[in-house]
């Protein structure tokens, strides 16, 4: 199959009621308790976004169910639940002083004093979702990437932001360089672009052989996370310095260990590469569940990762070992491609599986369903929040739509759609897929 996979999030509102009940169970059940387990759970669905505090005591996550969960790693129990956005929650940072920031995809940005229930300001402006946030080293700003094609820098203090929109494709990661000099963004526009933050305003922009998902940078040095699975090392300006194979899939996050010596790739495939960043080597791969791994991030020890995945849950794992901390991270769920092994459409929808279920006792994920699609009109299956957008097209699911959709891609046969960009360039593999979901999605 040729496809052409930025695969940053498919950013669907799903099953919000279902979603948000079930997470609000667990916390209830997590808060106030000490797990012995390293594994956190709480979201209703993926986990987006990470960021971990500078003493490593805490973190906050996001997740596709529209909440933001600020975690005690002490305890491993959740302490409070951020609840403002409308859509998924797809970024979110620390920024000191007991303050955090939350993005998602209806476009908005909240600060928060964490402990209290509502945020202190909103951010408003970036016109499609925001996939990406980064704080400034010195902790006055914060950088945004978004799917309309800009980058944005927020004075905390106050003030207009700067707009940075020389990109032509969907934003997916930004960066600060390690001196706060310059912020580095990627982008599926195969590019990337170091922007200096004073004097010259025009950026750097280096031409790259793939689209690109994530970016991190850490004294002198940039590393991006390509749709190829591959990650690039740069110079900060902009030099190619290397090149490792983190493994078949695309690369979704990135993350550089505080001392600066390992690399962290995690990928739509489910197994997280850590790569020796000076002898740019990949030392071991983390495996987990096999869903896609939408967040990492080091601990302050530069030697424990978190893992945020599609399977709504946050993993402890070694980095030097490979091991998950706890004998309980290894559990899978059962495949539910399983009964259609060595079907050829089964294989090819299975980058899919993460976010939409094939049977109508199943529920929605962060997409809808597929039970029942073909004869239904776009925007209509029951029980899931859709688009404005999505319901004023006039589109009929048949094997031919399904087949275009796949052909054309997403953002151009259904404009509005959050579902990530992904095109099968091969006739013979639509034809599979359509067959296969044919099969599969008889009520």
């Amino acid at each position: 199959m040729q496809q052409r996979i930025a695969a940053n999030a498919s950013l669907a509102r799903g099953g919000r009621s279902a979603l948000l009940s079930f997470a609000a169970l667990l916390i209830v059940l997590s808060i106030g308790t000490t797990s012995a387990f390293a594994q956190l759970r709480g979201h209703g669905g993926p986990v987006r976004g990470l960021a971990i505090s500078a003493d490593g005591q805490s973190a906050i996550s996001g997740s596709f169910d529209s909440t933001a969960i600020r975690w005690s790693l002490t305890r491993n129990a959740a302490e409070q639940v951020l609840r403002f956005h409308s859509d998924a929650v797809n970024a979110v940072a620390l920024l000191g002083e007991g303050r955090a920031a939350t993005a998602g995809a209806d476009g908005r940005i909240a600060i928060w004093t964490l402990g209290k229930a509502e945020p202190d300001t909103v951010f408003e402006g970036h016109t499609a979702p925001i996939v990406a946030l980064a704080a400034s080293p010195d902790g006055a700003t914060l950088a945004s990437a978004s799917w309309d094609h800009t980058v944005r820098l927020w004075p905390l203090a106050g003030g207009a932001p700067r707009v940075l929109d020389e990109h032509t494709q969907n934003v997916n990661g930004v960066a600060f360089t390690a001196d706060g000099r310059a912020l580095v963004s990627v982008s599926y526009d195969l590019s990337v672009r170091i922007w200096p933050l004073s004097g010259a305003q025009t950026p750097t922009v280096v031409p790259m052989p793939t689209p690109l998902n994530a970016v991190a940078a850490a004294d002198g040095e940039i590393a991006v996370g390509g749709a190829d699975g591959k990650v690039y090392f740069l110079t900060a300006g902009g030099a190619r310095a290397g090149e490792v194979a983190a493994g078949p899939r695309p690369v979704i996050s990135i993350a550089i260990s505080p001392d600066g010596a390992l690399v962290a790739a995690a990928g739509i495939g489910g197994t997280v590469a850590v790569i020796d960043r000076k002898a740019r080597t990949l030392t071991r791969t983390l495996v987990g569940p096999g869903l896609p791994v939408w967040s990492v991030v080091f601990l302050p020890d530069s030697r424990t990762l978190l893992t945020g995945g599609a399977d709504n849950s946050i993993r402890r794992w070694n980095a030097a070992t490979g091991e998950p901390v706890d004998p309980i991270l290894l559990e899978t769920a059962g495949d539910p491609l399983a009964p259609y092994a060595g079907d050829r459409g089964a294989q090819i929808f299975r980058a899919c599986v993460a976010c939409h279920t094939l049977a109508a006792d199943q529920a929605n994920r962060a997409g809808p369903t597929l039970a029942g699609i073909f004869g239904r009109r776009i925007a209509t299956a029951p029980g899931y929040n859709f688009s404005e957008a999505l319901r004023r097209l006039d589109i009929v699911w048949t094997p031919e739509t399904v087949s275009k959709l796949f052909e054309i891609g997403p953002q151009a046969y259904t404009p509005g759609t959050k579902m990530p960009e992904q095109r099968i360039g091969s006739e013979q593999d639509r034809a599979a897929l359509v067959q296969f979901l044919e099969r599969a999605t008889r009520r």
